[in-house]
């Protein structure tokens, strides 16, 4: 029976109350190291849901997550944009690494077609990434987002508001966003492992990720957010490009 309990202490799926759970799989790499050492694999999760909660849009929730994107574009896998409320920033794209030509723009104008989009882009081989600004979204459907991100093995990111914190999801990483000390501070209130009841705080991020004023989705405030109006670059200037009507 030693060498079973041995066994069993070594299986991912199972860790201390204490320690955070093993990862049958590395994570992608965050670009923050302190961030990094509190996620199961060392990194965003593969193959599951994540769900980032931001106090406000623009508050750094992109660029979080740029180092990742810039990886996985460099990999020669496309980032698969469903439904961003906002203009994504060609030249920040470009300056934090991003190949334009990975990235693609998925416009909707129904919340089906949204979840449609996203499924597909996660159960395909082709997407290292996928990214879903849903607008309404309800257990159930997030299941079948979590089931086709499980089949593609990627990084797959939800970005809800922070109401939605309240709700159940079987996203396996949750994390609120908000502003501390003129920088960002990062609770995370769900994931695999003990929990953290203390926020990540990381300094001041540059090379906003989205464009003000300049909104994709009917009806939409585009209210300020944290990059220039006045540098916004037209989408149509990113080559690989996906509409839906």
């Amino acid at each position: 029976m030693p060498g079973l309990a041995a066994e069993l202490d070594q299986h991912p799926g199972i860790w201390r109350g204490s320690e955070l759970a093993r990862s049958a799989c590395p994570g992608i790499a965050t670009g923050f190291a302190a961030l990094d050492a509190e996620l199961p694999g060392g990194g965003w999760p593969r193959g599951a849901l994540t769900e980032i909660l931001p106090q406000h849009e623009g508050i750094g929730e992109l660029r979080i997550l740029g180092p990742a994107l810039a990886g996985l574009a460099a990999q020669g896998k496309f980032i698969a944009w469903i439904a961003p409320p906002y203009l994504p920033y060609a030249p920040a794209l470009a300056a934090a690494g991003i190949d334009l030509a990975r990235v693609i723009i998925v416009k909707t104008s129904r919340d089906a077609d949204s979840l449609w989009a996203a499924e597909q882009a996660l159960r395909s081989a082709a997407c290292g990434g996928v990214l879903v600004w849903p607008r309404d979204i309800r257990f159930p459907q997030l299941r079948r987002l979590q089931l086709a991100a499980e089949d593609g093995r990627c990084l797959a990111v939800l970005f809800r508001p922070t109401q939605a914190a309240r709700e159940p999801s079987p996203a396996v990483l949750r994390i609120a966003l908000a502003t501390a000390a003129g920088g960002l501070a990062l609770s995370i209130f769900k994931r695999r492992g003990a929990p953290l009841f203390r926020p990540i705080l990381l300094p001041a991020l540059s090379a906003p990720l989205i464009a003000a004023g300049s909104s994709l989705s009917p009806g939409s405030n585009a209210h300020v957010v944290d990059s220039p109006a006045s540098a916004a670059v037209a989408v149509g200037s990113i080559p690989a490009r996906l509409a839906l009507a």
